[in-house]
């Protein structure tokens, strides 16, 4: 008995300098994202940080570095750079894919493991890669599309797109899919780049060019925040409510509070980069397999279910 009990614990001793060695290994993410140029991507920004934070607390091995780029020219030689800095993995949410493409391909060739957030390129080249982690932007535009079908099927709409790179015409084919078979016309579309001063002006023009407008699309809940000014300072009655996406944390506690210019939106989480930064991670660790691509669901936020996604401390 006493043998077996030696035994036993010298196995469970090994299990457990193995487990040791496990979290104690040397491994390094560089974690590549846009600057945080408006709402959505401060949100990205934060997740970033916050998640790094939690990896590193949780794998003392691990170390993470965040580098955030204004556009992507920069965004480049920040890859390049961390690509010097010994990197295991790169972790990147490009500001614009199809310019980073080598940037990213030199560090796949390098054999580096690469994960690849919310943007792809548009040739839809999974050579680059390991691991592709997304909101589902056709169904962003599919789902707001076939709201405005259901509640107002004869609806003239003005549409604020967002950049014109691959996810914008993504969520635009989404949209005209889900508008498919009703009497909606789409009356203009324009781009607010995601901003919401950007979509500000758009609305002004829009306002000044239609008299009459049932419902807007724009794509991003920070181009909400400026319509819905340039709909206040016009004074307009006719628009019956606006529909965005993302999540936000002001346009979710509109939908709670039952706001009628507000009645859904669409979620596509900024938290998605920490999504993305676990399964980079557990890739190293955990030694599960996590090859191929996660996409996120494009879930319509109403008043009944708005609770479950009201983060009032997140920066958006």
């Amino acid at each position: 008995m006493r043998k077996s009990i030696i035994g036993l614990t010298a196995v469970a001793m090994v299990a457990l300098m193995g487990a040791a060695q496990a979290e104690d290994k040397k491994v390094t993410i560089g974690v590549s994202i846009p600057a945080a140029d408006h709402g959505w991507t401060a949100g990205v920004v934060f997740h970033a940080e916050r998640v790094a934070k939690l990896l590193m607390a949780e794998h003392p091995g691990l170390n993470v570095i965040v580098k955030t780029s204004p556009d992507a020219a920069s965004q480049a030689n920040a890859v390049q750079d961390l690509a010097t800095q010994g990197l295991d993995a790169l972790v990147i949410l490009p500001s614009d894919p199809d310019p980073l493409v080598n940037a990213i391909k030199e560090v796949k060739d390098a054999g580096k493991f690469v994960t690849i957030v919310d943007r792809a390129p548009s040739n839809n080249d999974n050579s680059i890669r390991d691991l592709y982690v997304a909101g589902n932007n056709p169904a962003l535009g599919q789902t707001a599309g076939e709201y405005i079908k259901a509640q107002t099927p004869d609806a003239q709409v003005v549409v604020i797109r967002g950049l014109p790179i691959p996810i914008d015409q993504q969520r635009q084919d989404g949209f005209d899919k889900g508008i498919e078979g009703s009497n909606v016309k789409v009356l203009d579309r324009q781009f607010g780049n995601w901003n919401r001063d950007d979509a500000f002006k758009v609305m002004q023009d829009f306002l000044t060019k239609h008299p009459k407008i049932d419902v807007v699309w724009a794509q991003d809940d920070d181009m909400a925040v400026g319509v819905l000014e340039a709909i206040d300072q016009a004074k307009r009655t006719d628009i019956q409510y606006v529909i965005a996406g993302a999540g936000s944390k002001d346009m979710v506690k509109k939908v709670m509070d039952g706001d009628k210019m507000i009645p859904v939106d669409v979620l596509y989480p900024p938290a998605m980069i920490g999504t993305a930064m676990a399964l980079t991670a557990a890739n190293f660790y955990d030694q599960v397999p996590v090859r191929g691509t996660y996409i996120l669901d494009a879930t319509l936020i109403t008043k009944d279910n708005a609770k479950d996604f009201y983060f009032p401390d997140s920066p958006f």
